[in-house]
C-alpha cells in the first residue's frame, strides 16, 4: 500500500538526519519524530497537528533543543486505523522515527500501541481522549496521553450542574462506550450523596450507524441536563436529534463536542458548557495576555492552513511545548527510554498555551499529565470563560 506523506512542507531533511545515530531518528543535528491523523477528514486534528509542527519551526528557528532541530513527519491516515497502523509501521521501521508524538485519535491509538509497546517506541502526548492511555501504562508502559480523562471531564460537569441546579438537576449522560463503566462511575463517585441526580447513562459505540436511539432513550428519563462526551461528528448527530425532538436541555459538550459546535445549529449550543484547558485565541480575555500573542505569531509566521486563531492549533502548540520540554530533560543525547523518563517525570508551569495555573504533572504512575480544567460558556458564536480551574482527577 502506498503511504503518503500529507504534509510535504514536513518532509525530513536527508542531510541532517544522515549518520550514525546514538538512538533511532538521533543525530548530532536532528531529532526526527513522527505522527499519524486523519489531515484530509476532521478539521480539528489537521490543526492540532499543524500548530504542534508551527511549534517545532519556532524551536528550530531558535536553536532547536539542545542543539538538535526537530523534524516532524506527519503520515495521512484519513481516519482508517488500519492506516494508522500501517503508517506507524513505515515511520518506525521505514523512517526510523525517535519517537511518536500526537498520534490523533483514540481508536488508532489504542491500535498503534500493540504494535509499538514490544518495540519500546515511546507514543508520546497523543492526541486522543481515552482514559486507557493513562490508565493503562503497566501493560502500555511507553505510551501516555495528554488531554484530561474522560471520567474525569464527566466528575467535572456533574458537580458543576449539581452546583448550579442543585434542587431539579436530573442528569443523563451520553458517553463512547470504549470507555466502558468508567464514565457513569465517576459521575456517581463526584455526585456522593446525590447520586439520584444521574437518572441515565448510556453508552454510544462508535460502530453504530447513528446516535438518534440513544437520544430519544435519554430524552425518556426525564433529564433536563445532558453530557455530551462522545467523538466530534457524533456529538453534532446528538446535539441536532436533540433539536429535532423539541428537547431543550442543558448541554455539556465533552472537548471533542466542543470543537465541533461551529457545526451545530447556534440556537441548540447557546449556553452550553465545556471543559478548556488551552487559551483559545477567539476568547476575548486573552487578546493581550503573553501566551495568546505567543500563539499567534508562531501560527501567522510558521502555520501553514492553520490559522492564528485555531484554538486547535494552541492545543498543538501546547503539547508541541510539553514534548520539547522533555525531549531537553531527556538529556544531551536522548534515548527512547530516557524520553519516557522524562515524560512520566513532568512539573511543567510554565506551558504559554495553557490556561494559568494548570500543570503539567505526571510521575510513573500516574500518567494523566493535564488534571485541572477551567469551565467555559457558548455565547453568541464563541467560549467565555467560567470562574476558575477546577480539578479535575482521573
Amino acid at each position: 500500500m502506498k503511504l503518503v506523506v500529507a504534509i510535504a512542507l514536513l518532509a525530513a531533511a536527508p542531510a541532517a538526519l544522515a549518520g550514525a545515530a546514538a538512538s533511532p531518528g538521533v543525530t548530532a543535528r536532528a531529532v526526527l519524530v513522527g505522527s499519524t491523523g486523519p489531515l484530509t477528514g476532521e478539521a480539528g486534528a489537521t490543526a492540532v497537528l499543524r500548530g504542534a509542527d508551527a511549534y517545532f519551526r519556532y524551536v528550530n528557528a531558535r536553536g532547536g533543543v539542545n542543539g538538535r532541530k526537530i523534524t516532524f513527519a506527519v503520515r495521512d491516515d484519513a481516519g482508517d486505523v488500519a492506516q494508522a497502523v500501517e503508517n506507524v509501521r513505515a515511520l518506525v521501521e521505514d523512517d526510523a522515527v525517535f519517537a511518536l508524538f500526537s498520534v490523533v485519535g483514540t481508536d488508532a491509538n489504542v491500535a498503534v500501541r500493540e504494535y509499538t509497546t514490544p518495540r519500546r517506541v515511546p507514543v508520546v502526548f497523543s492526541a486522543a481522549a481515552a482514559t486507557t492511555l493513562g490508565r493503562d501504562y503497566r501493560r502500555f508502559p511507553y505510551t501516555i496521553g495528554y488531554a484530561p480523562a474522560p471520567v474525569a471531564e464527566a466528575a467535572v460537569y456533574a458537580a458543576h450542574a449539581l452546583a448550579t441546579n442543585r434542587k431539579q438537576a436530573k442528569v443523563a449522560v451520553l458517553y463512547d462506550a470504549r470507555e466502558g463503566s468508567g464514565v457513569p462511575g465517576a459521575i456517581r463517585k463526584r455526585l456522593g450523596v446525590n447520586q439520584k441526580v444521574l437518572v441515565k447513562a448510556v453508552a454510544y459505540d462508535p460502530a453504530a450507524s447513528d446516535v438518534a436511539t440513544q437520544v430519544r432513550e435519554l430524552r425518556a428519563a426525564g433529564a433536563n441536563t445532558l453530557l455530551v462526551l462522545v467523538s466530534g461528528p457524533v456529538s453534532v448527530e446528538a446535539v441536532a436529534e436533540a433539536g429535532r425532538l423539541g428537547w431543550k436541555p442543558q448541554l455539556y459538550l465533552g472537548g471533542a463536542a466542543a470543537a465541533s459546535a461551529k457545526s451545530m445549529a447556534q440556537r441548540t449550543v447557546e449556553g452550553a458548557i465545556s471543559s478548556v484547558v488551552v487559551k483559545d485565541p477567539a476568547t476575548p480575555t486573552w487578546a493581550k495576555d503573553r501566551g495568546s500573542m505567543l500563539a499567534r505569531r508562531i501560527g501567522t509566521k510558521y502555520a501553514t492552513r492553520a490559522g492564528p486563531t485555531d484554538a486547535g492549533a494552541v492545543a498543538g502548540m501546547a503539547a508541541a511545548y510539553s514534548f520539547v520540554d522533555a525531549v531537553r530533560k531527556a538529556g544531551k543525547t536522548p534515548t527512547r527510554d530516557g524520553l519516557m523518563r522524562a515524560a512520566t517525570h513532568m512539573s511543567e508551569a510554565s506551558n504559554p498555551f495553557l490556561l494559568p495555573g494548570i500543570r503539567v504533572r505526571t510521575t510513573p504512575t500516574s500518567r494523566f499529565p493535564i488534571s485541572q480544567v477551567g469551565l467555559q460558556r457558548r455565547e453568541a458564536g464563541r467560549w467565555v470563560l467560567l470562574g476558575g480551574l477546577q480539578p479535575a482527577p482521573p
